[in-house]
C-alpha cells in the first residue's frame, strides 16, 4: 500500500460502529477484557466481537461468493448480512481460476449458509445463526444499522445505486470492477466517497501484486527511459455471446426465487431472459460494460500509477459489428494523454476480443506477446520484464522503493480499521481509472474521435456524445 500524504483526508469510522463498541466496552465485557489477556479468551489471532469490522455482502454470484469467502477468513471481520435478488442462484456459476468452472449454487441463501457454516465450524457448539439474508439492499441498510462495511459484487448497472446508499450511510465500500456503469456515476461515487471519508477499494486484485510494484519501480528507475506508448490486448470473452441481433424474442417465465424487477434496478424495464441473467449480462449495453469494463481496471491500474495518468484529452474507438443492444465482439480504442510533470505525452492503444497490436521491437521470434507493453525511449517492458530477455537478465531488479501489499482484500480491511488508504481507493485512483475505461465505450457508440475536458466532464467537439456519459434511471432509482 502507499502511504497517505499530508493532503489525504483522515478516515473516520462509521457512527454505528463507534456507538456499538462504546456500549460493549462500557459493559461487563470491557471489564473482563481489561483483566484477562486476549490469548486466554480466544487464542492467537482472536479478535473480540466488539473490535471486529462488521460486513454485509451484496451480490452473491460467483465473484461475490469468492470475495465474501476471502473476507470471512479474516479474524477481524464479521459478516452479519448478505443480499442477492436471487434466493438460490438458479444456475449461477462460481469460478475457480485454478481449476476452471465449477458448478456451485450462489445467491443469498447459499451465501448465508456459507457464512454460518464458517462461524459454526469455529464454535465449540458447532452451530451459528447470526447472518441475515435480504433480497433488497435498501431493506438491508434500513434494518442492519450495525454494518460497518459493504461488499458490492452485483452486475455493473447496479453498482452506483448500492454504493451511493452505502456511502451516504457512512459505510466503507469494496466494489467489484468496473466501479460503475457510466462516466457520470464514477464521478458521483468518487465525490460521495470523498465526502464520507470512508475506506474504499475496487476489485482489481492484481494491483496489490509484486509484479505491479516491480513495473512501477522499473519505470521510476528509468529502465526504459521516458514512456511514450502503451499497448494492451486481451483475448475473446470467456462467456457466451448472442448469436442473434438485438434482444431475444422469447419471454420465458422468471425463475422461482429471482426478483427480476430488483435485478433490473435502474435499467430500463424489459422481460426476463436467461441471456441477460445470471451469467452473460456483461454482453448488453443496458447492464454491463463489455470487455473494457471486465478487464481494463485489471490491466491498466499499474500504468495509471506508474505514469501519473489522469484524464485523456482525446479518445477514439473502432469495433467489429456494432449493435444497439449488444457490445461488439472486438474493440480497438486509442487514447492520448498530455504531458504530466516529467512524463512526456503518451499514446495508449487498447485491443480486445482477440484483436492485437503489433509485436513490440526487441521481442524474440516465437515468444508469446504478453498482454501489456510499455514502450520507452530506451527500450520496452512487456508484462513485468524487459525485452529481450537477455536485457532483463543483465538489468536484474530495480531498487525496492514501494511498500509491499499485505493483500488486496487485507488492504481494504486495514483501511476500514484506520490504516492507510487501500491501493485502489475510489478517490485517489480507481474512479479516474474507471472513467477512462467507460469513456472508451462512449467513443465506441459515438463513432467519432472525442475531445475530452476531464475536469469539466464534457466532450467538447461532439455534443451528442455527452448524452452517453449517463442515462435516465427508472423511477425510484435515482442516486
Amino acid at each position: 500500500m502507499e502511504r497517505p500524504t499530508a493532503a489525504t483526508p483522515p478516515l473516520r469510522p462509521h457512527p454505528s460502529a463507534v456507538s456499538r463498541r462504546a456500549l460493549l466496552r462500557a459493559g461487563v465485557a470491557a471489564a473482563a477484557f481489561a483483566v484477562v489477556p486476549r490469548r486466554v479468551l480466544g487464542g492467537e489471532g482472536h479478535v473480540p466481537p466488539s473490535e471486529q469490522t462488521t460486513l454485509a455482502g451484496i451480490g452473491m454470484g460467483g465473484q461475490g461468493m469468492q470475495d465474501l469467502g476471502a473476507f470471512i477468513a479474516m479474524p477481524e471481520v464479521r459478516a452479519v448480512a448478505v443480499c442477492d435478488v436471487n434466493r438460490e442462484g438458479g444456475g449461477y456459476l462460481s469460478w475457480n481460476w485454478d481449476k476452471g468452472k465449477q458448478a456451485r449454487q450462489c445467491g443469498r441463501e447459499p451465501a448465508r449458509r456459507l457464512v454460518e457454516k464458517h462461524y459454526a465450524d469455529a464454535k465449540a457448539s458447532g452451530t451459528y445463526t447470526g447472518c441475515a439474508a435480504y433480497a433488497d439492499f435498501r431493506e438491508l441498510f434500513a434494518k442492519e444499522k450495525d454494518v460497518d462495511a459493504v461488499l458490492v459484487a452485483t452486475p455493473d448497472h447496479t453498482h452506483a445505486a448500492i454504493m451511493m446508499a452505502a456511502l451516504k450511510g457512512g459505510k466503507h465500500v469494496f466494489c467489484e470492477k468496473p466501479l460503475t456503469w457510466s462516466v457520470r456515476e464514477a464521478r458521483a461515487v468518487a465525490q460521495a466517497a470523498r465526502k464520507a471519508g470512508v475506506a474504499t477499494q475496487l476489485g482489481n486484485q492484481g494491483q496489490a501484486s509484486e509484479e505491479a510494484r516491480i513495473v512501477r519501480e522499473m519505470i521510476a528507475d528509468g529502465a526504459i527511459g521516458p514512456v511514450r506508448e502503451i499497448r494492451v490486448w486481451c483475448p475473446p470473452r470467456f462467456w457466451s455471446y448472442p448469436t442473434y441481433t438485438g434482444r431475444p424474442k422469447e419471454t420465458p417465465p422468471v425463475p422461482a426465487g429471482l426478483d427480476w424487477d430488483l435485478w433490473l434496478g435502474p435499467a430500463p424495464e424489459r422481460p426476463y431472459h436467461p441471456d441477460y441473467c445470471p451469467w452473460t449480462w456483461r454482453n448488453w449495453w443496458a447492464f454491463g460494460t463489455g470487455l473494457l469494463g471486465d478487464l481494463w481496471c485489471h490491466k491498466l491500474s499499474t500504468a495509471f500509477k506508474a505514469l501519473d495518468l489522469g484524464h485523456p484529452v482525446r479518445v477514439s474507438a473502432s469495433s467489429t459489428k456494432l449493435d444497439e443492444e449488444v457490445y461488439p465482439l472486438g474493440v480497438i480504442a486509442r487514447f492520448d494523454f498530455p504531458a504530466r510533470g516529467d512524463h512526456p505525452p503518451l499514446k495508449l492503444t487498447w485491443c480486445d476480443g482477440g484483436l492485437k497490436p503489433p509485436r513490440p521491437p526487441g521481442l524474440e521470434p516465437g515468444r508469446r506477446m504478453a498482454d501489456i507493453t510499455y514502450l520507452g525511449d530506451d527500450g520496452a517492458i512487456m508484462g513485468h520484464r524487459l525485452i529481450p530477455e537477455t536485457r532483463m537478465k543483465a538489468y536484474g531488479r530495480p531498487p525496492r522503493t514501494l511498500e509491499r501489499s499485505p493483500g488486496h482484500y487485507k488492504e481494504w480491511i486495514l483501511a476500514c480499521r484506520g490504516g492507510p488508504p487501500a491501493g485502489s481507493d475510489f478517490v485517489r485512483h480507481s474512479a479516474l481509472l474507471t472513467e477512462a475505461c467507460l469513456l472508451a465505450n462512449v467513443a465506441v457508440r459515438a463513432g467519432k474521435e472525442l475531445h475530452w475536458d476531464g475536469p469539466a466532464m464534457r466532450v467538447t467537439n461532439y455534443e451528442p456524445a455527452n448524452k452517453l456519459l449517463h442515462r435516465p434511471y427508472r423511477e425510484g432509482w435515482q442516486l
